[in-house]
């Protein structure tokens, strides 16, 4: 996300850029083809409500700055109620298609397994960074490299799917459209059903490890069986609460607990199992996951696993334009600079191509205020984290300025993140406009 974003960003700005794409000579156990931008975790992209939601915000600056990402998401979106979720295939290959197809970009398959010594260059590798290069970043920063464990979810055949069981509806019916509204599958469960599959998840065999075992796991991506490991009742208040939803089966019912899948393409041929991300083995997914109502007779697409992730320490590394101190003609973004999530990673990339580019052709472009989503997240991952504790992290308004004068609490929420949100965009559009200016 974030090296695709970065070139396009270069190349409008009227750079020539060379995308180095380890893939498909080189692979990962999670990756399936060479496309770009390839999506192999989720395929939403959160929230889109730019006036209640910081990641929405991120959404509206982004497209703002004609992001590529967010604009290849918005033609292959598929309905999610509230959210933006993409058809993931379809996304990955236009992203690919613009990029190969732009006259100032040129895509070189092969890995660079060393930190580069001359020319301008972005590192954004993600948290699947090769081992050899990841290495050399390690012996450049003299520090080990931070990691935690990020989980993947399973993706189901819609076919397999039992519809006189499972009902279509977004939580609340939340959608401006029928379709938007009927955007989720959900399978209902029982208080003895529900008590059942945690306990087969408690049971069940799990990967281990042995190297980084001193690694966390993201709070944004926990393992469900790490939840239930938290309490009986975690799943119930997480991602099975049975709120907003009403079974048209049987709509006189209450459901204890609710299992809900997402659309996964355009077809609606696969559906992911929403936060259902797992440790479990193989044989174990399929025998915990069909005692969910409705998918007894499930087949998987694909089945959840778990990697181990790397990021460095930001706030000790980089400099305000995003260069990595020891060698300012390299710079990171994305995941690997400790933000989490698709848009976090893509919004850093958007921002160290502008600012790379911005520096060859001879301009100092500064970093976006901290009012502004993309400027409170690079703030954060240059100086404004605490070190010591750096973890990865979403956007939310706890990284942006106060509003003075504004109440807090939960009854003064929606005025607040209105606030922030009208505050950010008109900060954005500034600075974009001063940023774009300069740049000619």
């Amino acid at each position: 996300m974030a090296g695709s974003e970065a070139a396009w960003q270069a190349a409008r700005m009227g750079i020539d850029v060379v995308i180095h794409e380890m893939r498909p000579k080189v692979g990962t156990f999670a990756h399936r083809t060479g496309n770009l931008a390839e999506m192999v975790c989720s395929n939403s992209f959160r929230s889109d409500d730019d006036e209640q939601n910081a990641v929405g915000l991120l959404h509206w600056e982004m497209r703002a700055a004609g992001g590529l990402i967010m604009e290849m998401a918005d033609r292959h979106a598929l309905p999610a109620g509230g959210a933006l979720a993409v058809d993931r295939d379809l996304f990955a290959e236009a992203v690919t298609e613009q990029l190969r197809s732009h006259p100032r970009v040129t895509v070189a398959e092969g890995e660079i397994d060393s930190l580069p010594e001359d020319g301008s260059w972005i590192i954004a590798t993600g948290p699947l960074t090769s081992g050899n290069l990841a290495e050399a970043i390690r012996v450049e920063t003299g520090a080990e490299a931070l990691a935690f464990f990020d989980a993947i979810a399973p993706i189901v055949y819609a076919e397999s799917i039992d519809m006189n069981v499972a009902w279509m509806q977004s939580r609340y019916d939340k959608g401006e459209t029928e379709e938007e509204q009927k955007a989720y599958l959900n399978c209902p469960m029982t208080k003895d059903q529900y008590e059942a599959f945690i306990d087969a998840l408690l049971a069940a065999d799990k990967t281990e490890f042995h190297e980084g075992e001193t690694a966390g796991y993201f709070d944004g991506c926990l393992p469900i069986e790490v939840m239930a490991e938290r309490g009986r009742e975690t799943l119930r208040h997480g991602p099975m609460k049975p709120v907003g939803l009403t079974n048209s089966h049987r709509p006189e019912e209450k459901a204890y607990a609710v299992v809900q899948l997402r659309r996964d393409n355009a077809l609606g041929t696969l559906f992911n199992i929403v936060g259902f991300q797992t440790k479990m083995k193989y044989g174990a997914q399929t025998d915990v996951f069909r005692m969910i109502p409705g998918l007894e007779n499930a087949s998987f697409a694909r089945l959840g696993g778990i990697h181990r992730n790397t990021f460095i320490n930001s706030p000790t590394l980089l400099d305000d334009q995003m260069r990595l101190k020891s060698r300012p003609n390299i710079r990171f973004a994305g995941q690997i600079t400790g933000v989490e999530g698709y848009v976090e990673s893509a919004a850093m990339g958007l921002l160290a191509g502008r600012l790379a580019a911005s520096e060859l052709l001879g301009k100092t472009m500064s970093a976006p205020p901290p009012v502004t989503a993309t400027g409170a997240l690079v703030t954060h991952i240059t100086g404004g984290a605490e070190a010591k504790t750096f973890q990865p992290m979403n956007v939310n308004f706890g990284l942006f300025p106060p509003v003075e004068g504004l109440k807090a609490g939960r009854r003064g929420r929606k005025d607040r993140y209105k606030a922030y949100t009208d505050r950010a965009k008109a900060a954005w559009t500034e600075w974009l406009g001063a940023s774009e200016q300069d740049a000619a």
